[in-house]
């Protein structure tokens, strides 16, 4: 099981719902500046915005973010503006990993000349503790649900193991072997969790403090609620762009509105906040700095908005056109509020991602009714359906938006808003009469697989995939798609995606949401995937 769905929630739950509408970025991505090498870049991380620095540990945004600079990976995304920052690529692997004809055996060969920061060469042993300590009796870690399917991960669960029999490291060839094919693995490998550690770094169910690292960067020193200091690692051996000498990371606790007033008058360089108070006319940082210029960025976000339509009930199973007339009813820009947080979409792929194949297939700015009520005529099977959403003031604000949308192609809906823990358990639950979902996303890798596979593959119906969708057509696409390399899966996966959302129609996308990010004014070097990318910065 995912959490993609748990976390996009819990962002609404702490930030306000994120409205969304349809600027535009025109600027680079990427902010160019003369590189100063040197210097301490400050970040505000305060008001419980960080959880852990032990990356067996780590799943907050913020923890994910400062762990980026310390962290060497078997695979990794560039420190460059999506797509390019979105292709995925060998970082401590020589190359793309082998696997085995079933699917379930991965081979990775490490490059050499990584060193951790007390200049101890990086073997394949440093990436099997690191799967190793996911899976340790008393560690709670979402790491597991990576790393669970494992051959012999339930030994070390159970503590009859310290290692899990699928995972062997032999010098630097690391084998890892799944009880069933796991084709996004390489992806996942992106992932902190998989982050190079010493092979002898224990686990801990409050985790470790400082220890020594692989990547550009180690942690120093680590006190919780405190501070962290992350240094230059003198024994790097791998290409990541980093200037500065250290981050200075404040833990203490403040309140989103003074983390804003440090960076703003300089005092920090950059933290992590409340997306809504980013975009707060009050503040008005976007008439302050403007957008996309020097200090105030606003770039299209992974952050996926939508309904799952359950397939696997009367309403919508086996009823493509009704499902297609729901798209084609749906006000997408009322429901997202059309005050610029969001790129409004009918797909289900962010526009930044590799294979991207933007196609016209429903309507953004306003509703198609003839459409929508010619492909809903004679397929509404009785008109009556149930909605489920959180009770959260705004998100049901916009279901009843949707009722009212569905009501003039003539469906009947009825908007049931649950408390959030009776929303996780029951929105996937098979018996549960629910016709409609409310579905946000926030993937935990950047990868289609994350959206088009976790959405609508079989295997993950009662997990990720809210509209119960089972095709054994489409099973076997996202699975071939799932297997291919480079340029030519994300061809397959852009066109999927387009085949998918304009014939299939199991769900309604509304918005990918922007991702806002202020930064002091001496910042530069500035790379947004779509956040900050602190390993890369310079001070100006």
């Amino acid at each position: 099981m995912r959490r993609g769905l748990q976390l996009a929630t819990a962002g609404i739950a702490l930030g306000g719902v994120l409205a969304a509408g349809s600027m535009q970025s025109r600027a680079a991505d990427s902010v160019g500046t003369e590189v100063r090498e040197g210097g301490d870049f400050r970040v505000n991380l305060g008001a419980g915005s960080f959880d852990h620095i032990d990356p067996a540990l780590a799943y907050q945004g913020a923890s994910l973010a400062v762990l980026n600079t310390v962290c060497a990976t078997l695979m990794a995304y560039p420190d460059k503006p999506p797509p390019e920052g979105y292709k995925l690529v060998p970082e401590v692997a020589k190359a793309y990993p082998r696997v085995s004809e079933d699917g379930r055996t991965w081979t990775f060969t490490l490059r050499s000349g990584f060193r951790f920061s007390d200049g101890t060469p990086v073997q394949a042993s440093a990436f099997a503790r690191a799967i190793n300590r996911t899976l340790a009796p008393g560690v709670e870690t979402a790491g597991a649900l990576y790393t669970q399917g494992i051959v012999g991960a339930e030994d070390v669960k159970k503590g009859k193991a310290t290692s899990a029999s699928g995972v062997v490291a032999r010098g630097n060839t690391l084998t890892v072997r799944f009880k069933q094919p796991v084709p996004d693995f390489p992806a996942q490998t992106t992932m902190s969790f998989f982050c190079a550690v010493p092979p002898g770094l224990p686990s801990d169910p409050e985790g470790v403090g400082a220890f020594p690292a692989a990547g550009p960067y180690y942690v120093d020193d680590y006190r919780p609620g405190e501070r962290i200091v992350i240094e230059r690692n003198p024994h790097y051996g791998g290409r990541r762009p980093h200037h500065v000498d250290r981050f200075l990371v404040d833990l203490r606790p403040t309140s989103p509105e003074q983390m804003l007033d440090e960076v703003e008058r300089g005092d920090s360089d950059w933290g992590r906040t409340l997306r809504d108070l980013l975009f707060d006319p009050a503040r008005g940082l976007a008439k302050k700095y403007g957008i996309n210029k020097s200090r105030f960025f606003v770039k299209p976000g992974l952050s996926l908005r939508g309904y799952a339509l359950n397939t696997s009930r009367p309403l919508f199973r086996d009823n493509p056109r009704l499902r297609q007339a729901v798209n084609f009813a749906i006000d997408r820009s009322a429901l997202e509020g059309g005050d610029g947080r969001g790129q409004l979409t009918d797909q289900y792929l962010p526009a930044t991602m590799p294979g991207f194949k933007d196609a016209p297939i429903y309507p953004l700015r306003r509703p198609d009714l003839r459409r929508a009520r010619a492909l809903a005529r004679g397929n509404t099977r009785g008109g009556k359906a149930v909605l489920y959403t959180l009770d959260f003031p705004q998100t049901l604000v916009y279901a009843r938006i949707a009722r009212r949308n569905l009501a003039k192609i003539g469906l009947d809906v009825q908007v049931k808003g649950l408390p959030q823990a009776a929303f996780f358990s029951r929105a996937s639950a098979r018996a549960e009469p629910v016709d409609i979902v409310f579905t946000p996303w926030v993937p935990d890798y950047i990868d289609p697989f994350s959206y088009l596979n976790l959405f609508f593959d079989s295997r993950f119906i009662g997990s990720s995939n809210n509209a119960r969708f089972d095709s054994p057509v489409y099973d076997r696409l996202l699975r071939a798609a799932a297997g291919l390399e480079g340029a030519a899966r994300a061809r397959a996966y852009g066109m999927l995606d387009v085949r998918l959302a304009r014939d299939a129609a199991p769900m309604v996308t509304t918005a990918f949401m922007n991702e806002p990010t202020l930064v002091s004014d001496r910042v530069g070097c500035i790379v947004l995937r779509p956040e900050l990318d602190l390993t890369a910065v310079c001070l100006k």
